[in-house]
């Protein structure tokens, strides 16, 4: 098995379902103001029905998109085609799609990051745009809280995220592991999990040492969702961080990793558990 094989199959294994929610986007206003307590628009019947008729080949129908016309969509799968521009990486569990560079030709740069366990699937879709000092600024965000509806039965809620402050205290000194991917470097097995350090709740909030905790935003949402993320892109290296509780006693946290030229060096996935 090739690295491209083993992440299309990861791709069906974490995303084929038909996952249905409500989404929730934040998008800074006319005044330059983005307010994370309150959605601007709240769709409700957001689905994604992603099926595989084959073993190579498969369908993602979309509905309730938010900046596509008619917020419909439907897109061919294959394996022989999969992933060709690099953005897409898949854990066990974890998986989504990264803008690879900050290109200032480029209208945004994105990320997409899904956290899944049972049949649910938190999604966390976060975007920067230009502004007009020619920096990058977090421009949207969006929040759904996926459950598959083929799923026998209902997984439990998710604790909710909304006082992030609390969560992430209760998590202190929790041990974890840690994977690694690196862009257009796919293993053919999945990467053996390696001892990390305890969670920090400081290094998590304070985005690590990439950048001055103050220039940070950090929110909670539905689902245990939480992110910690410059609301202005830096000139050097950075570094983003996306979270989810999956439940009373696990936290996943996913880290992009930017380097001093603007280009992503590494996703990390760090799984902590309640001691």
């Amino acid at each position: 098995m090739t690295g491209h094989d083993r992440q299309w199959d990861l791709n069906r294994l974490n995303f084929e379902g038909r996952w249905c929610g409500t989404s929730r986007w934040y998008e800074r206003d006319a005044d330059g103001l983005l307010d994370l307590s309150s959605p601007v628009a709240v769709i409700e019947d957001t689905c994604y029905a992603i099926s595989f008729s084959d073993p190579d080949t498969g369908l993602w129908d979309g509905s309730g998109l938010r900046f596509v016309p008619d917020g419909r969509r439907r897109l061919p799968l294959a394996r022989a085609t999969y992933n060709s521009g690099g953005q897409c990486w898949q854990f066990r569990g974890a998986a989504g799609q990264s803008s690879l560079v900050l290109d200032s030709r480029q209208p945004r740069f994105g990320h997409e990051v899904n956290l899944f366990r049972g049949r649910s699937r938190s999604m966390l879709v976060l975007l920067y745009a230009p502004a007009t000092d020619l920096s990058w600024r977090l421009q949207s965000l969006g929040v759904v809280p996926f459950r598959c509806s083929l799923a026998a039965e209902p997984d439990p809620a998710r604790p909710a995220a909304s006082d992030w402050r609390a969560l992430l205290a209760e998590q202190e000194g929790w041990p974890g592991e840690l994977e690694r991917l690196e862009p257009q470097r796919w293993p053919a097995a999945d990467p053996e999990p390696q001892p990390c350090d305890p969670f920090r709740s400081r290094q998590f909030s304070g985005n690590g040492i990439s950048v001055d905790p103050s220039a940070c935003i950090t929110a909670g949402f539905a689902d245990g969702l939480i992110c910690s993320l410059p609301e202005v892109l830096p000139q050097g290296a950075f570094a983003l961080q996306v979270g989810c509780r999956l439940d009373a006693d696990h936290f996943q946290q996913v880290s992009f990793h930017y380097d001093s030229q603007q280009r992503l060096t590494a996703w990390e996935l760090r799984r902590f558990r309640r001691p």
